[in-house]
């Protein structure tokens, strides 16, 4: 049996691993150590909250001394970290958030991996889940590999950044057992709808306009996030200790040419006219520092570990579509309160 801790297991993608784990995995027990901020939601695993090799820890990686103690009730023997702010906008508006979470909370796992593992690594892991934002920008050609130079642009990037090289020199320094593995964007069900996808979803849903920044030039690689859960659960198992990985979707699409394949979507499946959604684009001042083009080469994961991705975006996106029109409710929910006061602070008056 092994004790495996999944940091941010009540967000987007930690929710998907930890279902992936929890299922495939029943003979050992799954810790979900969320600290349930607006973009936490445990609702996300109600058909896993049950199974005895389930369980959920409220926690804030950035209160280290907490952390050491749940180190030392629990005995974790592998970290999947995922817990981090992620939203590029957000990190713009407060960039100390940013650093805390993302850099100082990584520390603070570290640390107790290394303190309670004693130098005892046999059968342990640190996995680190990062982004491929901290390559920078690339661009009308070329992709990011596992050798390219950092060149993060924004406070979000940075902090990611920071803590990836904190963790190899965690492995240089102390010979932690670590992996890192860098992805493209995520899309699929539950991710919280300030993100393109799920924003653009709900804002046509409800007649919003769609703010577009710049030209909508900018161009991303999109992965499935259940494709994601997969490759993590591959790395986990099978990754070479010192080791990162890059996982792309093999999807790179202009954020127009996306959105316009949205607005159609969701006009077919709402019965309006052709054109309808799309009418409700509205071209807004370009984000500082944002990147123009992000993709990744993925091959080095394919060859030596096997995994490829199970599904082209227009399938991808017609999934998810579906899921969120299915799961109106949740929608719903997560976009009351302060959600709408942070969306009208970034978006109305731009």
């Amino acid at each position: 049996m092994r004790r495996i801790l999944i940091t941010g297991g009540a967000g987007f993608i930690g929710s998907h691993v930890v279902r992936l784990f929890v299922n495939k995995y029943p003979q050992h027990d799954i810790y979900n150590l969320d600290k349930l901020t607006y973009a936490g939601n445990l609702a996300n695993l109600r058909d896993v909250e049950n199974l005895p090799n389930y369980h959920f820890l409220k926690a804030d990686i950035v209160d280290g001394e907490h952390i050491m103690e749940l180190f030392k009730k629990y005995q974790f023997d592998s970290v999947i970290h995922l817990a981090a702010e992620s939203h590029v906008d957000r990190s713009i508006a407060n960039p100390m958030e940013f650093i805390m979470t993302n850099i100082v909370g990584t520390v603070n796992l570290l640390n107790a991996a290394r303190h309670y593992w004693q130098n005892d690594f046999e059968g342990k892991r640190f996995y680190h889940i990062s982004t491929d934002e901290v390559y920078g920008s690339l661009g009308d050609t070329g992709m990011f590999t596992e050798t390219t130079p950092y060149d993060p642009h924004s406070p979000y990037s940075a902090s990611k950044a920071s803590s990836d090289h904190l963790v190899r020199a965690y492995h240089d320094t102390f010979n932690l057992p670590v992996v890192i593995s860098n992805c493209s964007n995520n899309y699929g069900p539950n991710q919280f709808p300030e993100k393109l996808i799920p924003l653009f979803i709900n804002n046509i849903r409800h007649k919003k306009p769609l703010p577009v920044y710049g030209k909508g030039e900018n161009v991303r690689d999109w992965l499935y996030v259940v494709d994601h859960a997969r490759a993590i659960d591959v790395i986990f198992h099978k990754g070479h200790d010192g080791e990162t990985y890059n996982i792309g979707g093999h999807n790179e699409w202009k954020n127009i040419d996306l959105i316009k394949l949205m607005c159609a979507v969701m006009d077919e499946k709402l019965g309006n006219a052709a054109g309808t959604s799309e009418s409700l684009i509205t071209y807004v001042k370009d984000r500082a520092g944002h990147d123009l083009r992000y993709a990744i080469d993925s091959s080095k994961l394919q060859r030596e570990l096997g995994w490829v991705p199970s599904l082209q975006f227009e399938e991808g996106i017609r999934l998810t579509v579906d899921w969120y029109l299915n799961n109106q409710d949740w929608l719903d929910e997560v976009t009351s309160g302060t959600y709408q006061q942070y969306y009208d602070r970034m978006y109305k008056n731009r």
